[in-house]
């Protein structure tokens, strides 16, 4: 696509491979969600192809059929070991560079910036502990009842921002992020700074393709 200006009032970033660098565990990850399920009884072959926060509520779903209680149990602990792995990747993770002067130089152009993630608080903090003085929304997962690609992620931070989906635009790493940014009526930008190929980000859809998160700067119209 031919890169032109584009005036928003909003961009919403993902976290993990589009900010910061992606080193989290995804696969031990699975592997731990899917040993806490099968010790409560579930039939594995039912999550194994979810991702991981989507495997957890399925599986909940599944013993709650059965037993309510061992349910909320189940969740917990796969919520807790989950933040586990996240919060000791984040220890030795760090921002990609750029991602603190991308915010700051939003901010002067007046484009309002929020994060949403998949990825828990703590974890975020750890890497990026002033976030909320460089970006004007912050929503980890435990603040939406529903996380991306859901639209109710997205559009929440929108509503924080006070920026209607058709003057915004998501910016992520992976497919899903796009996914998120349809499904909320948002422009969508793919960022190859995480595990998703060009042509994998294309194919799911999405308006830009972007080496790095900050590339978004050199296509903004001037809203100063």
């Amino acid at each position: 696509m031919t890169m032109q200006a584009l005036t928003l009032a909003g961009v919403v970033f993902d976290f993990d491979g589009t900010l910061a660098e992606l080193n989290i565990d995804f696969a031990a990850m699975k592997r731990t969600v899917l040993s806490l399920a099968a010790d409560r009884g579930v039939e594995t072959t039912a999550i194994e192809g979810l991702h991981v926060l989507e495997a957890i509520e399925t599986a909940g779903q599944i013993i709650a059929g059965r037993e309510p209680r061992l349910a909320k149990r189940f969740h917990a602990d796969a919520c807790a070991a989950v933040a586990a792995i996240e919060i000791a990747a984040a220890r030795t993770g760090s921002l990609l560079p750029g991602s603190r002067e991308m915010l700051l130089e939003l901010k002067k152009r007046h484009v309002k910036s929020a994060v949403i993630t998949r990825n828990c608080r703590q974890a975020v903090t750890t890497i990026f502990p002033d976030i909320s003085s460089h970006c004007d929304a912050f929503i980890p997962r435990e603040q939406t009842n529903h996380v991306k690609p859901h639209p109710e992620h997205l559009l929440a931070a929108l509503k924080s921002l006070a920026v209607l989906p058709e003057h915004a635009m998501m910016v992520g790493d992976h497919p899903l992020d796009i996914k998120a940014g349809q499904n909320a009526g948002v422009l969508t930008a793919g960022v190859l700074t995480g595990n998703s190929s060009r042509d994998a980000l294309t194919q799911a859809g999405a308006d830009y393709v972007f080496s790095a998160a900050a590339d978004i700067l050199a296509i903004l119209s001037d809203r100063t």
